[in-house]
């Protein structure tokens, strides 16, 4: 029997690359860029994080047989999509949204700095991603910057529904598309991604993106109900007491987790088929369901 993957040595493999060149892309921002703006916007890049988004990108590009490296088109999608995703974290923890002082074990962006520079770190980090992944001549770029747009405003469509929701109740069915929208569109774009970045086309993998998108929502909705603020580095508990509509609420704790694990199952049937080169991509799909934090 082979090994299993070490899942946890390549997700910190893929941060130190990833932070590495976050790091360089917010130092050139500081040259130009207002001091203030240009500090927030490196706190807000360099906060860390295991980056899962950035590494389903690059693991579904390899799987397919495509440059996962760091000079590679693949590695400029997991950056812009990880300034989208850090946008969206900065914004959603603002106090007319979630109004959260905790991220990743340390003050959010509007609690180091204020609230008028969150806003334009976030509007500075849209703009950003799309300068970045634009900078290059190829036509694959043109596809994925289409694909991160689509992704990042069904995510912004996803908020706006979670907010509206907030006191009453949601059916299941509004439930799921809340959820498939909010958190699954972005995790759904990077495997898409990956895929386009190596091949220049979805190669049936969307489904792919959209299971565990599913699978990673419902774990961090259990996550919030089961674990702490220390293990988590931010609040835990907030969902519940906001009256957040959330799966596990539905149809409770253990039934919320057989969906998960069915999700991340269906995942993995469709990548059976691509053979060890997939390895890492299958380890992180399992990790979705499975990671504590």
């Amino acid at each position: 029997m082979s090994s299993p993957f070490p899942i946890e040595g390549y997700l910190r493999d893929v941060s130190v690359r990833v932070d590495g060149q976050l790091r360089r892309l917010a130092a050139e921002g500081r040259r130009t860029s207002p001091p203030r703006l240009g500090e927030a916007v490196e706190y807000a890049l360099t906060g860390g994080g295991k980056r899962m988004r950035p590494a389903l990108v690059l693991a579904t590009c390899e799987a397919l047989g495509g440059d996962p490296g760091d000079a590679g088109l693949a590695m400029r999608f997991a950056l812009a999509l990880e300034m989208i995703h850090t946008y969206s974290l900065v914004h959603d923890d603002l106090p007319c949204m979630d109004d959260d002082d905790l991220r990743r074990g340390r003050p959010t962006v509007h609690k180091a700095f204020d609230e008028a520079t969150a806003v334009l770190v976030g509007d500075g980090l849209q703009s950003l991603a799309f300068r970045l992944l634009l900078a290059v001549p190829d036509p694959r770029a043109a596809a994925l910057a289409a694909l991160l747009a689509q992704g990042a405003w069904r995510m912004v469509e996803g908020q706006a529904v979670d907010i509206a929701a907030e006191g009453r109740t949601l059916g299941e069915a509004e439930v799921l598309e809340l959820m498939s929208a909010k958190t699954g569109a972005l995790i759904a774009a990077a495997v898409s991604g990956g895929a386009i970045a190596a091949t220049g086309k979805v190669q049936g993998l969307q489904v792919v993106g959209e299971k565990l998108g599913l699978a990673f929502q419902i774990a961090d909705d259990l996550l919030d109900l089961t674990s702490d603020a220390v293990t988590l580095g931010k609040a835990a508990g907030k969902d519940a007491a906001a009256g957040k509509a959330t799966l596990p609420s539905l149809v409770g704790i253990e039934e919320a987790r057989r969906r998960a694990d069915a999700a991340c199952a269906e995942a993995l049937a469709v990548l059976e088929p691509l053979g060890p080169r997939a390895d890492a991509l299958r380890a992180l799909a399992r990790f979705v369901v499975t990671r504590e934090k």
